[in-house]
């Protein structure tokens, strides 16, 4: 099991603050906040649905820590003396090497770098904590889990961990796309997605919404059929993914394009948009798909189309049919496309 309060007291008496904690979810997050006491701790987050989480649970514990939502480790000032990573066993392996490069350069000349591992034997960390800082220490393993510190000592060139791909669909023409490690689709063009626009039907000038846009992909390449006359909005959670989302249209010459990262939907205007794109994770009981179901529907005009794609159709069809009572679905690729049209 993983204690992170009693790997943070074996490693505390190295802490100095200010400190910064690095994701975590937030009831980990929240822990270590509770853990530190009194320390000016900042909290990193990339998205806007578990700094808000993250929030209430420092509101019910009585903490005031400071929790910051920003695209990039990097956009935070390079004054902290103490980092403090809390590794889940199976984070995703690129986004724990992108904080641990991205933490050198907000850490103070010898501050230090501290991962708390789930993991009671992690051999990839002390490697990624040797690639970055050339030095890793470590406690003797515990039940608890494993620890390794590093010190900032000297300074580096500034590393982006990020992939380009290439993605077009049919006869369309080509588009390259960045992405980066904690934005859905990190290197290519998610399966689910194909099969959504395979199937989508988007004319010329629609309004399309890409709601859950991760890297943007999907509502660019249905620009290829909205035409010059269309216009494209951004909505994710994840702030990471709406910059990328911003620089990816930029390159790609989409002009009519606005984007929103919110954790609920609100801002945007009922009734105008000609098509929704929803491709939702297929996880947490599928309660995101039930939001953009449910929150979708009043955005779109008389006749629009939603088109939601999922692995779980037998959990997802009867929340479309709810809400879209003559929705349709069909099976492409692997996945299920559902659709729900606006009453005209």
């Amino acid at each position: 099991m993983f204690h992170l309060l009693r790997l943070l007291e074996s490693i505390k008496s190295r802490v100095k603050p200010p400190v910064v904690i690095l994701m975590g979810s937030p009831a980990q997050a929240a822990d270590l906040c509770s853990g530190l006491g009194d320390f000016e701790t900042v909290c990193y987050q990339m998205d806007l649905h578990q700094a808000d989480r993250l929030r209430q649970h420092l509101s019910e514990i009585g903490l005031s820590a400071k929790v910051e939502t920003l695209p990039d480790l990097l956009d935070l000032p390079p004054r902290f003396n103490t980092a403090i990573f809390p590794v889940a066993a199976h984070g995703e392996r690129e986004l724990k090497l992108d904080l641990l490069e991205q933490s050198f350069h907000v850490l103070e000349p010898r501050g230090l770098l501290i991962s708390l591992s789930e993991y009671q034997a992690d051999s990839l960390l002390p490697k990624f904590h040797k690639k970055v800082f050339g030095k890793c220490s470590e406690l003797p393993t515990s039940k608890s889990g494993s620890v390794f510190w590093s010190a900032r000592d000297g300074e580096r060139p500034r590393r982006r961990h990020e992939l380009s791909f290439r993605a077009k669909i049919g006869e369309g023409p080509s588009h390259s796309f960045l992405s980066r490690p904690g934005v859905f689709g990190y290197g290519e063009l998610d399966g689910g997605a194909r099969a959504m626009l395979d199937l989508a039907e988007i004319r010329p000038g629609d309004r399309v919404l890409d709601l859950g846009c991760g890297h943007g992909a999907a509502g660019i390449l249905a620009m290829d059929r909205a035409g010059p006359e269309g216009h494209l909005t951004f909505v994710d959670s994840n702030v990471r993914a709406i910059a990328l989302a911003d620089f990816n249209a930029k390159e790609n010459g989409i002009a009519n394009v606005r984007s929103f990262a919110t954790a609920t939907l609100d801002g945007l205007e009922p009734g105008s948009f000609d098509v929704v794109l929803a491709n939702p994770p297929y996880y947490a009981n599928s309660w995101i798909a039930q939001m953009f179901i449910e929150k979708g529907k009043p955005l779109l005009k008389p006749g629009g189309r939603l088109f939601l794609v999922t692995k779980m159709v037998n959990h997802v069809a009867p929340l479309m049919a709810n809400v879209f009572p003559d929705s349709t679905w069909e099976e492409r690729r692997g996945y299920h496309v559902l659709r729900g049209d606006a009453p005209l």
